[in-house]
């Protein structure tokens, strides 16, 4: 109810610029405010004693500004990021673009950040003492040939911080990066982040699940080969997936032909069948992080079923609101 009273005066704003009031409310601990309850339904995943299995996606809070005021919401983890070794302004606005009809955004923010030093600052500052992601990238401005050691940088900073890590080489808004996704390229990367993933549990008497986040617009076959790969590298964990290139589902809607990535309602389809084959190809070897087109219970409970150990919500949380986290934490099958 509050949240429909407050989402038509968010929407009379621009995209960004109801990004920005949010994001300055949950700062505020605004979220005190909503008067939902998520029952607790913990379950253990890459070894990590998660409160319920509903989680916030990365891009909300990129520099972990909100993350107090996200906790008050009731997620059972919250993601923060994608961080950069260096701040960057990201793309020219306008950059982000609803589509209310089909409950679907796009964007082509652009990894727009303060830099992996101003995020470890505020991560350090929050009082949340609950399962915090950190999802980090490249800079735009780094040849792909050189990601890794943007990877790498990002690594050895936020290790002590996070309670895993995500690599994020999905986004189709840094040119070049899902490139990374592939062959010799995802291979080197996987190598170097394991191995500094083992060195850095060992110095910090701690273990950080390392957790890789891929594109829904892969074919099946590329999907198997990367499985296979993560099997291979000992990667902890997989998300499936990120915003996708297609039109499918908004075609002929105002502002469908925008540049940037899809999410919302008409990604459900696509990051499904994404999540069913690396489900299939992973057979329980490594835990699946669910997400993409999640705006009801049901929703979640489709992902729950194709093979998702956890699921994230963004877009979703947008156009519904904070009770999804509830209602999601309440359907989802009791850990056995």
């Amino acid at each position: 109810m509050l949240y429909s009273l407050a989402r038509p005066l968010l929407f009379s704003l621009s995209e960004e610029h109801a990004h920005e009031l949010t994001l300055a409310m949950l700062r505020k601990r605004a979220g005190k405010l909503w008067p939902g309850s998520v029952p607790a339904s913990p379950r253990e995943v890459m070894g990590i004693e998660f409160p319920n299995p509903v989680g916030l996606a990365a891009g909300l809070d990129k520099n972990g500004d909100c993350i107090d005021g996200l906790a008050d919401l009731g997620f059972g983890f919250i993601e923060v990021g994608t961080v950069t070794p260096r701040p960057q302004p990201g793309n020219p606005q306008p950059r982000l673009f609803r589509l209310p009809s089909a409950e679907a955004l796009i964007n082509r923010m652009g990894f727009n950040n303060l830099g992996v030093d101003y995020l470890v600052g505020a991560v350090k500052q929050s009082r949340y003492k609950g399962v915090l992601g950190i999802n980090i990238g490249k800079n735009k401005d780094t040849p792909v040939e050189d990601a890794v050691q943007d990877y790498l940088s990002c690594q050895q900073k936020v290790h002590a911080y996070g309670s895993y890590l995500v690599v994020n080489v999905s986004s189709p808004n840094t040119p070049g990066l899902r490139s990374l996704q592939h062959g010799d390229a995802l291979n080197a990367l996987l190598g170097t982040l394991r191995e500094a993933q083992t060195r850095l549990d060992a110095q910090h008497r701690r273990r950080v699940p390392l957790v890789i986040k891929i594109a829904p617009d892969n074919s099946e076959e590329e999907l198997q080969a990367m499985g296979e790969a993560f099997v291979q590298h000992g990667i902890d964990g997989v998300c499936v997936g990120n915003t996708t290139l297609s039109r499918e589902g908004v075609q002929g809607l105002p502002k469908f032909d925008e540049q940037g990535g899809l999410s919302g309602a008409p990604l459900k389809p696509i990051a499904n069948q994404a999540l069913a084959t690396m489900s299939q190809t992973l057979k329980g070897r490594i835990p699946i992080i669910g997400v993409g087109g999640i705006n009801s219970a049901a929703d979640a409970l489709e992902k729950q079923q194709l093979g998702a150990d956890l699921v994230q919500i963004y877009s979703g949380l947008i156009y519904q609101g904070p009770g999804l986290i509830g209602d999601i934490a309440r359907a989802w099958p009791k850990a056995i």
